[in-house]
């Protein structure tokens, strides 16, 4: 007697359909909320997990909303204007002011690469020991060579795999025993102390996680995917935001979401084992990786270098790109990813000495781990008079007609530039107080 034939245990080709379809659009918000989660965000997430346990938390919650708002609106600006940033901001300010917000996302972006690169190779120093120097030029070289070498299409598909690695950190909080109900309680009723150094350390979270090499960067990759991808259609048939608009909304709500849950999960983990066994301060990149001992063990230091390597990948060609962008359309040089090393000679010589300065910063033997959290407090400080040209940009009436951005994320934008700003005005006060 036959017998009954087993159902087929392939997988369902819709279903698997759906998840191609989905992950081919997830493409610069995706890559641009995980590069967020960069080693200075680790750093300062873990800082601030360390320090102040799950009090912090909130923060989370509350730049979600509006750190998707204001990358949005980047990369609608991106996409409209097929240029970056700088040539819209060209188009409508003064020059010199365009130089000085282009001069100070290239002095954020040299000492967060610095940072960046420093604590890779202090990470991997702690796995195979040698020279953390050594290992932090061969990152950057590596990283340039990368860029140069591999046209962008291709190189984003790559970077988009990269954002896998953050998901340890998620992994790690889940095997800890983790008092969720104190958890939930400081993120949905926060509790804001008004000292010296919270309040710094509230700046460096909100700087790390809306930060104006982000803005560039996507704007920039979003002409790029102008020219490129499958929302070219979209762009072609109307002059509506109706399809691209839907398009560029879920891949960037979607990477900022990403970027914050990880983040989360980043403050969780440091806040169970390092603050609830007395370390409140992290100096060195060996104290910060004894987060994940409960989950790796003996690998501990290579699951952490595991993240901060693939994470520092990721956020350099951002970091380095975001600025080669913007002085290229400072200077009139054409610049693109696209270009072979020909073509774009002088888009990559800016890309090379955006990486060489970083590296030359990052020779200086400053300590990581502080120079993670500095960065990303300089980022904070940076990023106001960045968000509040760009809001100006497409708030005025020539921008509603030329940009079709939404009233309500406008309104969102204005309120994320508010927050960053009442966030540096508050510390600033502190000092002085």
């Amino acid at each position: 007697m036959s017998q009954p034939s087993r159902p087929s245990v392939k997988s369902d080709p819709v279903r698997h359909g759906w998840f191609r379809r989905v992950w081919k659009a997830l493409g610069p918000g995706l890559i641009t909320g995980a590069a967020d989660d960069d080693p200075s965000g680790i750093a300062t997430y873990s800082q601030a997990g360390a320090q102040h346990g799950y009090a912090l938390t909130w923060t989370m919650v509350l730049t979600m909303p509006f750190m998707a708002g204001i990358q949005t609106i980047s990369a609608v600006i991106g996409w409209r204007t097929g240029a970056g940033l700088t040539r819209s901001f060209a188009a409508r300010f003064p020059r010199r002011m365009v130089q000085l917000l282009v001069a100070s996302l290239v002095a954020a972006n040299t000492i967060n690469v610095a940072a960046d690169l420093a604590a890779m190779g202090e990470s991997l120093r702690l796995v195979i020991s040698g020279s953390a120097l050594a290992y932090s030029a061969v990152f950057g070289v590596g990283c340039l060579v990368a860029q140069i070498l591999v046209p962008y299409h291709r190189y984003a598909g790559y970077l988009k795999y990269l954002t896998m690695v953050l998901l340890v950190y998620v992994g790690a909080a889940l095997t800890l025993r983790v008092p969720w109900g104190r958890v939930v309680f400081d993120t949905l009723v926060p509790s804001v102390s008004f000292s010296r150094d919270t309040l710094l350390t509230i700046l460096a979270l909100f700087g790390t996680t809306i930060s104006p090499y982000l803005f560039f960067w996507q704007a920039s990759q979003e002409a790029e995917e102008s020219l490129l991808s499958h929302r070219r259609g979209h762009r072609k048939s109307s002059r509506t935001l109706s399809g691209h608009f839907r398009h560029i909304s879920v891949d960037t709500w979607i990477g900022m979401a990403v970027s914050n849950v990880t983040a989360f999960f980043i403050m969780v983990t440091t806040a169970a084992t390092l603050h609830a066994h007395g370390i409140t301060n992290i100096d060195t990149a060996s104290q910060a990786a004894e987060a994940l001992r409960p989950l790796a063990g003996q690998l501990t230091f290579a699951l952490f270098a595991a993240g901060i390597i693939g994470t520092g990948l990721l956020a350099v060609p951002v970091l380095t790109g975001s600025a080669a962008y913007a002085l290229a359309e400072v200077l009139g040089i054409k610049g693109s990813l696209e270009l072979t090393a020909r073509q774009g000679s002088g888009f990559y010589a800016i890309l090379t000495l955006a990486t060489a300065g970083g590296m030359a910063l990052a020779a200086l033997h400053l300590n990581p781990i502080r120079l993670l959290f500095w960065a990303a407090v300089i980022n904070g400080v940076a990023a106001v008079p960045i968000m509040a040209a760009m809001m100006v940009l497409v708030s005025d009436r020539r921008g509603i007609e030329a940009f079709g951005i939404p009233g309500w994320l406008r309104v969102l934008g204005w309120l994320a530039a508010a927050l960053m700003a009442l966030s540096v005005v508050v510390w600033l006060g502190s000092l002085l107080g």
